[in-house]
């Protein structure tokens, strides 16, 4: 499989105007995608925020998350077909991971389907790992989800204890 060139790309807010080409690649995105409600449903609340990738004049890809007190919840993410494996992805999901911090949000979760080998295969790249198994998730189809989460690299304490018995 021929890899393709890495694509450089605007990430910004989610606005109203970005919904129909948001709905387009959510649509021939996922067996099962939201609908303009959902996406409206979610995004009125106050802790869920939307981003788009931009290329250009079009949206590429987008991914809604939710703010909780320590850590960042993934609901929604999709990249155009023909624009996956160009890096646009893993650019939204280093803007996320900038977001974490080691004094408020260390994480970053997310449900995947069992059947979502691609996504699973992408998350793995970028340094998500399963942490468990939620049975029958997706009420739609009755798959079961596998838990995975991204958790900010801590300085390790191990370097300090050394530090005191020298400096003692």
């Amino acid at each position: 499989m021929e890899a393709k060139q890495q694509t450089r790309v605007h990430i910004r807010w989610f606005i109203r105007r970005d919904m129909p080409e948001v709905l387009r690649i959510e649509q021939a995105s996922h067996d099962f995608p939201w609908c303009e409600e959902d996406f409206l449903r979610c995004l009125c609340q106050r802790n869920c925020v939307g981003m788009v990738a931009e290329q250009g004049e079009n949206v590429v890809g987008f991914m809604i998350y939710e703010l909780h007190k320590t850590k960042l919840h993934i609901m929604n993410f999709a990249v155009h077909a023909e624009h996956r494996r160009s890096g646009i992805g893993m650019q939204m999901v280093e803007n996320l991971i900038r977001k974490l911090s080691s004094r408020r949000r260390t994480k970053i979760t997310l449900e995947l389907r069992e059947t979502n080998l691609d996504a699973q295969f992408f998350f793995r790249a970028a340094g998500f790992r399963a942490v468990g198994v939620a049975r029958e998730w997706y009420p739609d189809s009755g798959e079961d989800a596998y838990l995975i989460e991204y958790r900010l690299r801590m300085p390790s304490d191990e370097f300090a204890e050394v530090e005191n018995r020298i400096g003692a």
